[in-house]
């Protein structure tokens, strides 16, 4: 079997391909999409409870035993996909980054603790980025003590004091997972949402929420050992990468369809303008960008459940072109579009800054190049 082939979906994953895009396209049309920009949690519960039980977009990836469905980063990924195409703005990609942090952690009672209820559709997130905008676990300034002060690996009875910020659904997290320094190093722990102190951030995109998360002596239980926790959490960042890539895909997507629809709609001179070569030449490179997103984003999210050894790499390969193809796709989109793109009754711009937004979460598709460069020893 070659590389295409064994990247192509399934039959089963193209049918919950047809099922989330079925329930979105009733669900959540862009009426609903901008009804939501105003709201307090940003996405309507009611719909996130129908994928989260009806079509189980949180228990995907989580393993039978801890009440999930078994499959893997693959359907996840078909999920987010239809997520980005919609401009769906609930907890799918901070709960997937919960999920993988657990699970590459490795923490049999933490997962059995905090598993279950992420699979069933309670939100969590995984705080990782400090105010300098570093996604560098290695550079978290939270601290993490015991009580009475000393070393040890007991679960509970730790406290944190920091500062995490671009905390993806930080608002509404029940569970948030803080990489932090104590005494043996940095480790992975668990904190309730309901013990921090959140403040929602304004960020350039409305449809995706982030969140500044204050902890102030608060209590938590270690998962894992109390060190060696960034390399699990690096593991849980790739699969956040490969999911956004897949989002960014279904948003670039979208909007190839919209400029081509358009071009052959809107008349100027007697004819359409897709006639006119300038407009069919843009529209062309607006579908080389979108396939080559589709390559590497299809690839990435194959490494990923497969458990590739290449997935560092494709991570930050998908992370630098579908970064890319998603904003030019965004651009071109306003400019095929005219005057009625830049306006705010037109969609284009609310894809445009889900696509910018979407280009420094996690980091800048330039540090993703120098990372890359790093692992190749160029």
């Amino acid at each position: 079997m070659n590389l295409s082939e064994r990247v192509a979906l399934t039959p089963e994953q193209e049918e919950l391909r047809e099922s989330v895009r079925g329930l979105l396209t009733d669900r959540f049309p862009e009426a609903e999409l901008r009804a939501r920009l105003d709201t307090a949690d940003g996405y309507d519960p009611a719909l996130w409870k129908r994928l989260t039980s009806e079509l189980g977009a949180t228990a995907l990836a989580v393993p039978e035993a801890y009440g999930g469905a078994g499959f893997g980063w693959r359907e996840v990924a078909v999920v987010a996909e239809e997520a980005g195409r919609a401009l769906y703005g609930g907890p799918l990609l901070s709960s997937s980054l919960a999920i993988a942090a657990l699970l590459a952690r490795g923490d049999e009672a933490a997962c059995a603790r905090h598993l279950p209820g992420l699979a069933a559709g309670e939100p969590g997130t995984l705080a990782v980025a400090g105010e300098d905008g570093s996604w560098d676990p290695r550079a978290t300034t939270v601290t993490a003590e015991l009580a009475g002060g000393g070393t040890g690996t007991g679960r509970e009875g730790w406290r944190l004091t920091g500062v995490r910020t671009y905390v993806t659904d930080g608002h509404v997290a029940g569970l948030v997972l803080v990489p932090a320094r104590g005494p043996d190093g940095v480790g992975l722990f668990a904190v309730s949402g309901e013990a921090v102190t959140r403040e929602p951030l304004r960020p350039l995109d409305p449809t995706r929420r982030l969140a500044r998360i204050e902890l102030r002596d608060t209590p938590a239980s270690l998962v894992g050992p109390p060190d060696a926790g960034s390399a699990a959490i690096r593991a849980a960042l790739r699969v956040g990468i490969v999911l956004l890539a897949a989002e960014q895909l279904g948003g670039a997507q979208r909007l190839l369809e919209m400029s081509t629809s358009y071009a052959l709609e809107r008349t100027q001179f007697g004819r359409p303008i897709g006639q006119f070569q300038a407009v069919a030449h843009r529209c062309a490179d607006m579908l080389l960008r979108v396939e080559a997103a589709r390559s590497v984003a299809h690839f990435a999210s194959w490494a990923a459940a497969s458990g590739s050894p290449d997935l560092p790499r494709l991570a930050h390969v998908a992370k630098d072109v579908c970064s890319r193809a998603y904003t030019e796709v965004a651009a071109a989109t306003i400019q095929l579009h005219g005057g009625i793109g830049v306006t705010w009754e037109h969609p284009a711009h609310l894809y445009y800054r889900r696509a910018k937004s979407s280009e420094l979460l996690f980091g800048s598709a330039a540090e993703h190049r120098a990372r890359l460069a790093d692992l190749l020893e160029l």
